[in-house]
């Protein structure tokens, strides 16, 4: 994947991973379509990427709406743009218990990451197939490997988006449609803070975790890099990476470790 001329929609863009891919693609003589539910933060970034001469098309879409998905996805393809690559970093994060949780956060937590994720990848692939192909891309997470506690519903969309998008691959090889999947483990965003709660208010609290993490800015060099060698999978993070391996190889280590675990 060469980055330039190309055009590249990106949503959660208005901040941390989103924000930093979009700023440092913009540098690439890319065209960007930036699309997040923030839109003074959308506008922002539109700014900074246009000061590297790079041209930006701003499309506000709320992911846990189906009609303002569809209507973003109607917007941009009734321009006419040949989509090279749909980069997904939208998403929100949880922080309660599951006897605590009722179903109807647990849906808003599907509604959000992984619907919304698979109605916008639905509506561009067949326009990216007749254009001869083009580079998926969506954010799952450490957690998309492996359950954590604290985070059932956050992670069961992760482990869902693995099963979707590898799926939509191995359908789309002959058509050239490449597939990415980023898993980020600790990268000082927002996440933890805009996190839900069991009822249904914001987490409102940097993790320790997280607040240790990567910056963003390295996360989006990992990212960038890894796209255009067009990997499957591009881990994204530090020395908690780790926990992949061990729970590949080392099952039962992986599970004495996660019952040790600080939720939150």
């Amino acid at each position: 994947m060469r980055f330039d001329g190309k055009t590249i929609w990106i949503t959660g863009a208005s901040s941390g991973i989103g924000k930093a891919v979009a700023l440092k693609l913009s540098k690439e003589n890319t065209h960007l379509i930036l699309s997040d539910i923030n839109e003074t933060g959308l506008k922002e970034v539109a700014s900074a990427c246009e000061k590297n001469n790079c041209t930006t098309l701003v499309v506000l879409m709320d992911l846990a709406d189906e009609k303002s998905v569809e209507a973003a996805a109607r917007s941009v393809l009734d321009k006419k743009l040949k989509i090279d690559g749909l980069y997904q970093f939208a998403g929100i994060s949880q922080r309660s218990l599951v006897s605590e949780t009722p179903l109807s956060i647990d849906r808003k937590i599907f509604e959000i990451n992984f619907f919304g994720a698979i109605a916008l990848a639905k509506a561009v692939l067949p326009e990216m197939i007749k254009n001869g192909g083009g580079q998926l891309a969506v954010t799952s997470s450490l957690v998309g490997k492996f359950g954590f506690p604290y985070r059932s519903s956050y992670s069961a969309t992760k482990h869902a988006l693995h099963g979707f998008f590898e799926s939509l691959r191995a359908e789309n090889k002959p058509t050239n449609i490449k597939v990415s999947i980023f898993i980020p483990g600790r990268v000082r965003t927002n996440i933890s803070l805009n996190a839900i709660t069991k009822d249904g208010s914001t987490h409102g609290k940097m993790d320790e975790g997280q607040d240790t993490g990567i910056t963003p800015d390295k996360a989006a060099q990992i990212i960038c890099r890894g796209l255009k060698k067009e990997k499957k999978e591009i881990l994204v993070g530090g020395k908690e990476l780790i926990m992949i391996h061990i729970r590949r190889f080392l099952p039962r280590l992986y599970y004495y470790l996660s019952s040790r675990i600080k939720p939150t």
